[in-house]
């Protein structure tokens, strides 16, 4: 039962009780009306409380609801966040397994370099160019890349001068090893010393007979250690595709090869009229290295290669060479040493072998025997951005040409000053029959030559 039933059950009562007692005593009447006084008093006092009870109760049940949104909304937050924070885990998993997959498939940055160079040049030979005092003039400009894409090595260079583009080497690789690796492309023979047997710009003689960093296309396994170096290479022509090659002119190449037979009656310099160029060549070379004290080293080895010679439908003759070469370095003394010897035996009754490069052909003998001696001392200096000089005195000497009987000879004095990326050859030679100095391979000239040459190079 209520409060409010409950006092209204007492008040009637009272109030029956009240009515009797005044019909029965008067004298209690004063009595009565004092505890009737004091039961109204009561009354509302229960009425008051109830009334405080309903608000408490009201309050309570607020109080309670509150409680109860709040729990709610907690827990919602909590399910948004705990949702979120999956979300966010996925999320960053799957940018992990992005991130090792991009990692997995990337690249190694493929390097890009080259050179831009120019050069001045004097020569005794050509008077008007003497009577000018000489002539400033653009080398070429040459572009490089390198680099490995995932195990796949790749190096290539394409070479643009005044006269002509060509490609000088453009090969890929892969290592099987740190010590083995095999090379497909346009790829340098393996031959003699190396990377030059040479110190200056104009190469040994050995060059101008296909002999000295010629690159050819085929395949190619190196083996490198601290104490040999191994090489076995199988080309099956040269880099502009033989006589049936696309190239317009056979003789837009970066280096030497032999791309005809010189029959009697044709000039040194003609095009040939008896196609030719090599075909299927196996080249070996092998080095002995010894480090004889912390700043002495030597160099013993020995280079062979054998091809055929094919007239684009037939083999026509065969061609061989070899040599044997050294190089001493004692603190900052390098000597090198080489002789070579080559020779090409045709079918066709032959004045020589016509060879190209450089936009040009030269003819030179089909059997002759090199030899070459180089020295140079390289010099660290502080003057300014050089920080390096490297003279040297380079001698090469051809004999022994077949039908032909004066030598060539070459010598070359100069220094290598390095500055940063600059690099500058000042060269005076000295020649005889010589390409480049007034004269050819297979030329008869009992006079010398001289050239002073500046080549200047940025390379980076």
């Amino acid at each position: 039962m209520k409060p409010t039933s409950v006092a209204l059950a007492l008040a009637t009562l009272v109030s029956l009780n009240t009515s009797e007692a005044v019909a029965q005593d008067a004298e209690t009447a004063a009595e009565l009306k004092a505890v009737m006084q004091q039961l109204q008093q009561l009354q509302q006092r229960v009425i008051e409380l109830e009334q405080k009870l309903a608000e408490q109760s009201d309050s309570a049940a607020t109080t309670t609801t509150t409680a109860t949104t709040n729990a709610t909304a907690n827990q919602q937050v909590e399910q948004v966040a705990a949702r979120r924070q999956a979300k966010s885990s996925a999320l960053a998993a799957r940018v992990e397994r992005l991130d090792e997959d991009v990692q997995a498939a990337q690249n190694d940055p493929i390097r890009i370099g080259g050179a831009v160079r120019m050069q001045y040049k004097w020569e005794d030979y050509n008077d008007p160019l003497k009577d000018r005092g000489g002539d400033f003039e653009f080398d070429l400009v040459r572009i490089d890349y390198s680099g490995e894409i995932g195990d796949v090595v790749l190096s290539a260079q394409y070479r643009w001068f005044q006269y002509m583009d060509t490609v000088q080497h453009a090969w890929v690789g892969y290592n099987f090893s740190e010590q083995w690796q095999g090379q497909l492309g346009v790829t340098k023979v393996p031959f003699g010393i190396t990377p030059y047997n040479s110190n200056s710009y104009f190469f040994s003689s050995n060059f101008y007979v296909g002999l000295e960093d010629d690159h050819d296309l085929g395949a190619k396994l190196l083996y490198r250690s601290s104490d040999w170096d191994f090489d076995v290479a199988f080309f099956k022509g040269d880099e502009m595709g033989g006589v049936n090659g696309l190239s317009p002119s056979k003789a837009d190449r970066y280096a030497y090869d032999a791309l005809g037979v010189r029959l009697a009656g044709e000039g040194l310099y003609d095009d040939p009229t008896a196609l030719v160029a090599e075909s299927n060549s196996v080249a070996l070379r092998a080095a002995r290295k010894y480090d004889l004290a912390a700043d002495k080293s030597v160099e013993i080895g020995a280079s062979w290669q054998f091809g055929d010679m094919n007239n684009g439908t037939d083999n026509i003759g065969e061609r061989q060479a070899w040599a044997v070469h050294g190089v001493y370095n004692i603190n900052r003394w390098t000597l090198m040493g080489q002789v070579t010897q080559y020779d090409y035996d045709m079918e066709l009754a032959e004045q020589g072998i016509v060879v190209g490069a450089y936009a040009y052909y030269d003819t030179i003998p089909s059997k002759a025997t090199l030899y070459s001696a180089n020295l140079a001392y390289s010099l660290p200096v502080q003057w300014g951005p050089v920080t390096n000089l490297t003279f040297y005195n380079d001698f090469s000497l051809m004999t022994n040409k077949r039908f032909y009987t004066e030598d060539t000879v070459m010598n070359v004095l100069g220094v290598a000053v390095s500055a940063g990326g600059l690099y500058t050859y000042f060269d005076l030679v000295t020649a005889r029959n010589q390409p480049f100095v007034g004269g050819s391979m297979s030329g008869d000239s009992k006079q010398t030559n001289t050239r002073f040459n500046v080549n200047i190079g940025y390379y980076f």
